[in-house]
């Protein structure tokens, strides 16, 4: 690895770390200055601007801004408050068990957008520390892609295998159960993570702020919410709209087809809740200016602005330097084929995206004659994304986080994604070895 990577890596991680200090709209400002740093002073080009993350977050956030005006979240937060009385801290079970079953059916980890700023407000209001359900909900969300029958990766993974007589079933057979275990045994163990939300000094010290406690409603009991009329019509809606993007990812077929392929499912999130946001104010009448006031839009927009900067920042150095980390991946695995799931899980980190990774690994180790069970078995190594933090969700969830507890640590890698990735890798990795042994 040059000196040079090494150098524009660092400044990467400077930006993060201090745009995480500033808070706010920081991190993306700052990834802004970091890209300025690359492009202007090291010559990088630019890379791709994540243009439909950004209107992804966007489009879900008007739908669920526009349901928050309208009574709907706390009327999510009563309903899931009575589930949650018995034993609140089911939470951190639930969460990824919803953000995993979308993502299998819609293709995509995106889909956790929608339900993000409802965990986050739930486990708030019942005094459970949203860093533990929102963590493992965007690790679930992740995971989920090689569990998903229509996912690129899944597909790409079958395309190479099928000649040693995998089938799309073999790989599923292996998947799916591993990443439920891989992600339950590891929700045991972050249900314990960090101190309780009331003896968390970071919130303690935001409830001391009037202006805080007068936007987030922390001094108002679920009991005494009122619910507005139209409280109940707008959840329908909107749950209708998350239910239209699960079976569209399933079924192509219900999607428009242009040129021979079915709309992107990109753009179909981005219509379907741009269109259910227009359903709730016209039906529900909220207030205008209660939508663009309400804590879920600021901390939509905040996650808007941050992705601009920081993805587009991250990209940019891994594009100015594609080469040389495939390089360096490759000749890990050539030297000692073991190391497989390793470089599965560092090319994912570098590159941000599970099918690119499959593309260029999986050819080599087939090549090397690593067997297939092995292959399905550490198949989840590609889902690195939580290693640095800069994915969307994770981003969007650190926003919607209102009490502070879910953050980019002091120095950077210590973050409240890295505790609960790792253990649902190893768990994961561990599983899916055990059924390939069995099953394959």
């Amino acid at each position: 690895m040059s000196a040079m990577f090494l150098i524009q890596f660092a400044i990467v991680l400077l930006c993060i770390l201090v745009g995480a200090r500033v808070g706010g709209i920081g991190l993306g400002v700052f990834g802004g200055l970091g890209l300025a740093i690359l492009s202007f002073g090291f010559g990088l080009k630019p890379a791709g601007l994540p243009i439909d993350v950004m209107f992804m977050i966007m489009a879900v956030v008007s739908a669920a801004a526009a349901m928050q005006a309208a009574g709907g979240l706390d009327y999510m937060i009563k309903i899931a408050t009575n589930i949650l009385r018995r034993n609140p801290k089911y939470i951190t079970f639930m969460a990824p068990a919803v953000t995993w079953t979308f993502t299998v059916l819609a293709g995509t980890g995106h889909v956790a957008y929608s339900v993000l700023p409802v965990i986050a407000e739930v486990s708030r209001h019942n005094g459970i520390r949203p860093e533990r359900p929102l963590s493992m909900a965007v690790i679930a969300s992740q995971f989920a892609i090689v569990a998903s029958p229509i996912a690129a990766a899944v597909v790409a993974v079958v395309n190479y295998l099928e000649p040693q007589g995998i089938t799309l079933g073999s790989v599923l057979g292996v998947t799916m159960p591993a990443t439920v275990l891989g992600i339950a045994l590891a929700c045991v163990f972050v249900n314990k993570m960090g101190k309780e939300l009331k003896d968390d000094p970071e919130y303690q010290r935001r409830l001391q702020n009037p202006e805080y406690v007068k936007e987030n409603n922390s001094n108002v009991k679920l009991d005494e919410i009122k619910l507005k009329p139209t409280a109940k019509l707008s959840v329908g809606l909107f749950l209708f709209g998350a239910l239209l993007v699960v079976l569209m990812g399933a079924m192509p077929s219900l999607r428009p087809t242009f040129d021979g392929k079915a709309m992107g499912m990109a753009h179909t999130i981005e219509i379907v809740m741009l269109t259910i946001g227009a359903l709730i104010i016209f039906f529900c009448k909220p207030d205008g200016n209660e939508i663009t006031k309400g804590s879920v839009f600021h901390a939509g927009m905040r996650a808007v602005i941050a992705i601009f900067g920081i993805a587009w920042l991250g990209d940019t150095l891994m594009q100015g330097h594609m080469d040389e980390v495939k390089g360096m991946v490759t000749g890990l695995v050539e030297t000692a084929p073991w190391t497989f799931a390793f470089a599965l899980f560092v090319l994912s980190v570098m590159v941000n995206s599970q099918g690119a990774t499959v593309a260029t690994l999986f050819p080599l180790a087939i090549a090397l004659g690593i067997p297939a069970p092995v292959l399905i078995g550490v198949f989840v190594a590609v889902n690195g994304y939580f290693f640095i933090p800069n994915y969307g969700p994770i981003i969007a969830s650190i926003d919607f986080d209102t009490t502070g507890t879910t953050r980019i640590g002091k120095f950077i890698f210590n973050h409240s994604f890295m505790i609960p990735g790792l253990l649902s890798m190893v768990f994961s990795i561990a599983f899916g070895l055990l059924f390939a042994n069995i099953l394959l």
